[in-house]
């Protein structure tokens, strides 16, 4: 395998284009260095418009089967710290000063372009089985609910499988990459009760819609959750009111009131919101619906997580010296166990090519907490390990 200067130098070149605003400028990197460093076919679309700057395909090879290797090249916005004079900040040492802790500092460095960047070296190195295309895709707009995924799949973007490089460091035991068979989506909606505006004074006059509203917030309190079950692993979702707003003046009785619900899904399982419509003046409206991931395909997840535990092993004899090779001090230190099938809270890109027929699993670098912070950081170590993970997948499976 190639040096893990190339994975580490072209995330630390990611990480520091602003997209944010718009992904254009990245997603021009990510292409001019598929062209520069791959003979691929390599695609742009148009996805999210000029602002957006289209996703970003390539392929290699031909086959009746194909797996991706699947990011996004947005960010959300960044905190004052990370930028300067317009430009994003990014460093790979300790605040102090002193000698580096291995991790890579900046907004998009844990979500997700480390992970783009592993998954770009890995579809350039790997030698695909006969009869595997090998794809890598980085989308725009993830984190404004998955347009660049669902604009590539309405073009007829279709992969058999594919490994979505989200965060699943840390899961099972910190330190570990574990695979992620499934995760929770996002129903986000708004129930909204009517009433009938009145002088407070004269209470008979008029029809409350708070406590219309605040009746429907009981129905929903008493929604079961919704749970179900993957690949032997339980994925429970759940319900909550999270925001409430109503009333115009301390001395009117108010005519409308919003609550604002907050779901998170699980596979082939919702909760019965309509049921809030049962009081009298309450409509329900779903805002957004991300889909939640179940892996299909027991086979593949397997694939997956043996050659995340291939990666650990190897990094393993790396750091302690194995009777052949010298001790590598910039090894990842193994996890406190062997990497595991996990479920993941969030939901990802993944949900979306899961909801079109793809076979997937989440499998990447960032780890619980890191990402959207202020301190944004992701360890070095483990881009290059999931760039092992991502080629070790690339070259192994096949049906």
């Amino acid at each position: 395998m190639r040096p893990q200067g190339d994975v580490r130098e072209l995330a630390r070149e990611l990480v520091s284009i602003p997209s944010h605003d718009s992904e254009a400028a990245a997603g021009d990197r990510i292409e001019s260095w598929l062209r520069e460093h791959t003979d691929a076919a390599v695609a742009r679309d148009d996805a999210g418009g000029t602002e957006r700057g289209g996703n970003v395909i390539a392929r290699r090879g031909a086959g009746e089967t194909s797996l991706a290797l699947v990011g996004h090249h947005d960010v959300v916005p960044p905190d004052d710290p990370q930028v300067d004079d317009g430009e994003y900040v990014v460093r790979a040492e300790r605040a102090d000063g002193e000698r580096a802790d291995r991790r890579l500092y900046g907004r998009g460095s844990a979500d997700m372009k480390g992970a783009v960047a592993a998954a770009l070296c890995a579809f350039r190195d790997a030698e695909p089985p006969a009869g595997v295309e090998l794809v890598v895709a980085s989308f725009v707009g993830e984190e404004l609910g998955g347009i660049g995924a669902q604009a590539a799949i309405d073009d007829g973007f279709a992969p058999d499988y594919a490994v979505v490089g989200e965060g699943s460091t840390g899961y099972s035991a910190p330190g570990v990459t574990d695979v992620a068979v499934a995760h929770k989506g996002r129903r986000g909606s708004t129930l909204v009760a009517e009433g009938r505006a009145a002088h407070a004074s004269e209470t008979e006059s008029g029809v409350n819609a708070i406590y219309r509203a605040t009746d429907a917030v009981d129905a929903v309190r008493e929604l079961p959750f919704p749970t179900t079950e993957v690949l032997g692993h339980e994925l429970s979702g759940s319900v909550a009111v999270t925001e409430i707003d109503g009333g115009s003046a301390w001395n009117v009785i108010p005519e409308r009131c919003e609550v604002t619900v907050d779901e998170r899904t699980v596979p082939g399982e919702r909760a019965p919101l309509d049921r809030a419509e049962s009081v009298e003046g309450v409509t329900w409206t779903v805002d957004q619906d991300l889909p939640p991931m179940a892996c299909d395909d027991a086979a593949f997840a397997e694939a997956v997580l043996a050659a995340a535990r291939d990666a650990h092993e190897t990094e393993g004899e790396a750091a302690s010296g194995d009777g052949v090779t010298a001790p590598n001090e910039d090894a990842a230190a193994p996890g406190e166990g062997d990497p595991e099938q996990v479920v993941k809270p969030h939901a990802t890109d993944a949900g979306w090519l899961a909801d079109a027929g793809t076979t997937c699993v989440v499998c990447g670098p960032s780890e619980p907490g890191e990402a959207h912070t202020a301190t944004e950081s992701v360890s070095l170590p483990v881009l290059d390990r999931c760039y092992r993970i991502y080629r070790g997948v690339a070259e192994s499976w096949s049906v």
